[in-house]
């Protein structure tokens, strides 16, 4: 097939989640032309990216993610005042967990080795700071540091969308990519009246699908694991609502222990505050449930009514919205060349295991990077290979 009469474009992004969209807005801000592709409408809901609200934090147990996080705050800050809108809320942020919990501990030496000012907290310590909204078991400790913080979600996609087509981008939903295939650049199969469009480099950043995609171009199968999760909003009771509010002094949370949670100060939804699991029920993304039964529902129950001092009704919760992760077995990103008859054209950015969206600006600009130079100076891709799994093929 000849494919010479198709326009050619420095760099194709395949996938217009929130890691596809700031792709696409670093690669055009560099000059290139850019093409950014979605299977379906922009801002649809069946994927990773969309919704109100996600933590931005620096306490992470593994070292590699800390320096992403820190570039990332000033990325956010960037782009939202190019921008002209705020997508980025300040927060602080309290960690919480068994005194003796690996995951906290490790936490703990993070931030002492990378100089973070925190709060070491003993549950009375606890309360006080908190004036009994938070309460935390005896044997368990509280980590406050002011790397907090919300992301507006769907907004931040928006903005990402935004400013790729200021700079130039092309932008098209509703095209299904196909298949790529390599001659010597790249071209981009899709089902859109038969469209195909050919590219020097592609990034492949298309969430839940990458498994599905990446078998049908290479025959590898990577193991990332499509999970649907349930997102919860709970009432906050009467007469309380604003000392759980963003613009007080309510943190943004994570806790860890029998089972790990995490949360948001309201701020969405007035009188109701964000409270999840992290984790999900295994699914194909294309055959979802829609509306699965909640992982870890009465642990849930049982946490919030022994956190929150009986101030936020943990019967049910009001709200529930649908959402989906791509879990690596070891919870690390991949973001590597696709290799073989690829080579370096083909990057992926894929498996964010429900912890990625935060860094959504450094990412964009590693893939980037990757894409148009070949390599990047912004972290070592060590964690990020996919030679560290043993693949399938």
């Amino acid at each position: 097939m000849d494919y010479s009469s198709n326009p050619e474009y420095d760099v194709i992004i395949i996938g217009a989640g929130v890691m596809g969209s700031s792709t696409a807005y670093h690669a055009a801000k560099t000059g290139r032309k850019t093409l950014l592709l979605e299977q379906f409408d922009f801002l649809h809901h069946r994927g990773s990216s969309h919704g109100e609200s996600r933590t931005i934090r620096a306490t992470y147990p593994q070292k590699h993610y800390y320096g992403l996080v820190i570039k990332s705050y000033d990325l956010w800050r960037e782009a939202q005042a190019q921008a002209g809108f705020k997508v980025y809320y300040e927060a602080r942020h309290f960690d919480m967990a068994p005194s003796n919990n690996s995951t906290f501990v490790s936490v703990v030496e993070n931030c002492r080795e990378n100089n973070v000012d925190y709060q070491l907290l003993r549950r009375e310590q606890v309360a006080e700071k908190f004036a009994g909204r938070i309460d935390i078991p005896d044997d368990w400790a509280g980590l406050l540091t002011e790397h907090g913080g919300v992301i507006r979600a769907t907004k931040a996609v928006t903005m990402f969308q935004t400013l790729a087509r200021n700079h130039g981008a092309v932008l098209k939903d509703n095209t299904e990519v196909t298949d790529i295939k390599n001659d010597g650049g790249v071209v981009v199969l899709t089902t859109a009246n038969g469209e195909n469009f050919r590219g020097k480099k592609c990034v492949v950043t298309v969430g839940a699908w990458a498994s599905k995609l990446i078998e049908k171009i290479t025959g590898v199968q990577l193991p990332i694991q499509p999970l649907e999760t349930l997102v919860c909003y709970w009432r906050i009771k009467e007469g309380y609502e604003g000392k759980f509010a963003i613009d007080g002094d309510f943190p943004t949370f994570a806790s860890e222990g029998k089972v790990c949670l995490y949360g948001t100060p309201s701020l969405e939804y007035p009188g109701l505050i964000k409270v999840a699991v992290h984790s999900g029920n295994p699914c194909d993304p294309d055959k979802r449930p829609w509306g699965c039964a909640g992982v870890m529902m009465d642990e849930m129950k049982e946490w919030l009514e022994g956190r929150f001092c009986g101030l936020v009704d943990s019967s049910e919760p009001v709200m529930k919205q649908s959402c989906m992760y791509s879990m690596t077995p070891d919870e690390d990103f991949v973001i590597d060349f696709l290799g073989g008859e690829f080579g370096k054209n083909v990057v992926l950015g894929a498996g964010f295991s429900g912890h990625g969206f935060k860094m959504a600006p450094v990412v964009g600009k590693i893939l980037s990077e990757l894409v148009v130079d070949g390599e990047t100076n912004e972290v070592d891709l060590k964690h990020f290979r996919i030679g560290r799994f043993s693949v399938a093929s």
